[in-house]
C-alpha cells in the first residue's frame, strides 16, 4: 500500500539553471519502491498548487545498509518544479507513494537497453541497480537537446553501464534524436535485448516503432498529467489495444506508468 508522508528535504543539488535532484527523507516509501514507480508530491507550504504532481523515483538513498530516503530528478517548468528547485534543507514536501506499475528487469542472457530523453532518465537509476543485481549487461541510450542537459554520466558509467549519447545540437555524442543510434544498434546486434524507455511521448512512440521493426520487446514509462495518482480522477487515461483492431482506455497511474510498448495506441498511427 502507498504511504503518505511529510518528507523533510535532506539535500537539493542543482545540476544546471533548470535541473535539480532533491533528496527527501521518506525511507518507508523508498524501501517499498520498485524500478519505474513514482510518487505524487507537492510543497507543504500554501495551497498553490492545489494538486500533487507525479515524479519517478530517481535514487534510493542509503547510508551504509540503512535506507534514508529517495531522490527526484526535476526540471523547473511549472509551479511544483519551481518549488522543488527552490527548496532548501529542512523544508517539508508532501510525498505519496510508491505508486504505479514498475519495470520488469531482465536477467542474462538478455541485455537491457535503456532509452532516456531529458528527465526521462529518472527511472533508470533504480532500474540500473536492479539489473546489476541480476548481472544483466546494460546500455543507456541517452538523448537531450544539448550536452549540458546530459546528467549523471559518471554515475552510470561507474556501474558498468555502456553509454550511447546523442544531442540535437551535436554538442555531445551523435547529432540527432536518440532513436537513431538505437535503431543502428538493433540492426547490428545478435543479442537478445529488452528495451526500456522513458521520455516525451513522441520519443516513446518512435522507440515503439523501432522496436516493432526489429521485433524487439520494449517496456515504456509514459508521462501523463495526473491529478491524484491513484485512479480517482481519470486525468491520465491512455488507449491500449484490443483484439480486432479496437482499443479501450486505461488509467496510466494504475495500469502503468510502465506498459508493454506494443500494447499502446500511439497518436500518429
Amino acid at each position: 500500500m502507498p504511504r503518505d508522508v511529510e518528507a523533510r528535504v535532506l539535500q537539493n543539488t542543482r545540476l544546471s539553471p533548470d535541473y535539480n535532484v532533491i533528496t527527501l527523507a521518506a525511507p518507508e516509501i523508498a524501501a517499498a519502491t520498485r524500478p519505474g514507480q513514482f510518487v505524487m508530491v507537492r510543497s507543504s507550504h500554501g495551497s498553490d498548487p492545489l494538486l500533487r504532481r507525479p515524479f519517478s523515483v530517481f535514487e534510493i538513498v542509503r547510508s551504509g545498509n540503512r535506507i534514508e530516503g529517495l531522490s527526484l530528478l526535476s526540471k523547473r517548468i511549472g509551479v511544483t518544479t519551481r518549488l522543488l528547485f527552490d527548496a532548501v534543507e529542512g523544508d517539508v514536501i508532501s510525498c505519496l507513494g510508491p505508486l504505479g506499475r514498475p519495470f520488469d528487469p531482465v536477467s542474462p542472457p538478455s541485455e537491457a537497453w535503456m532509452v532516456a530523453g531529458g528527465v526521462g532518465l529518472a527511472p533508470f537509476a533504480t532500474l540500473t541497480e536492479a539489473l546489476l543485481e541480476r548481472g544483466a549487461k546494460t546500455t543507456l541510450f541517452y538523448g537531450a537537446r544539448t550536452g549540458a542537459e546530459l546528467f549523471y554520466l559518471d554515475w552510470f558509467a561507474s556501474r558498468g553501464v555502456r553509454l550511447v549519447l546523442s544531442t540535437e545540437d551535436g554538442s555531445k555524442g551523435e547529432r540527432g534524436r536518440v532513436t537513431l543510434p538505437l535503431e543502428q544498434a538493433l540492426r547490428e546486434t545478435s543479442s537478445e535485448v529488452m528495451i526500456y524507455a522513458c521520455g516525451p511521448e513522441r520519443m516513446l512512440e518512435a522507440v515503439s516503432h523501432v522496436a516493432g521493426k526489429f521485433k524487439t520487446p520494449a517496456q515504456v514509462s509514459v508521462e501523463r498529467v495526473m491529478g491524484c495518482g491513484m485512479g480517482g480522477c481519470y486525468s491520465c487515461v491512455i488507449p491500449v489495444r484490443e483484439a480486432g483492431g479496437r482499443h479501450h482506455y486505461v488509467r496510466s497511474c494504475l495500469a502503468g506508468p510502465v506498459f508493454t510498448a506494443s500494447d499502446l495506441v500511439w497518436d500518429h498511427e
